[in-house]
């Protein structure tokens, strides 16, 4: 049967790619999982236009990352934290702080995507990196000061 591919598939071949494959691996495994569409008929300009919208929608979001990553290099989050001697904080700040202190400031971002690789627990200034879209993150400072 041949098949166009609607994502890439190691051993077979790149999106959009028409290849032959064995009857039954496309109706019980790349049709059902949408990982392929049946090659006859129009199916090639079927597949031409779901391309062409999928790219206009992910130059869409790209933009819109592009914007927000300008938007939020500027954003300054403060913390206020309770020290002991030696400057050891009491608690620390983690990534559910940053993120309410970013819905504060009225950014709507996923807690998933704020890569805080494990909480503050020292005084300072940190540039802590937010995933916004596939290859574009934005830094956000963030301030660790004694209370």
């Amino acid at each position: 049967m041949d098949v166009i591919l609607l994502e890439d598939i190691n051993g077979l071949g790149k999106r959009g790619a028409s290849v032959k494959v064995a009857d039954g691996y496309a109706r019980n495994f790349l049709l059902p999982r949408r990982k392929a569409i049946e090659a006859m008929g129009n199916s090639q300009a079927v597949f031409r236009d779901r391309e062409r919208a999928r790219l206009s929608l992910e130059q869409k979001h790209r933009q819109a990352a592009e914007a927000l990553k300008s938007r939020l290099a500027q954003v300054s989050l403060q913390f206020s934290v309770q020290v002991g001697e030696e400057d050891q904080l009491y608690g620390s700040v983690s990534v559910a702080d940053i993120h309410q202190g970013l819905e504060a400031q009225g950014f709507a971002i996923e807690r998933r995507n704020i890569r805080l690789a494990e909480p503050l627990k020292a005084l300072g200034m940190f540039e802590v990196p937010v995933h916004l879209f596939q290859d574009i993150e934005a830094p956000v400072k963030v301030w660790v000061v004694r209370q």
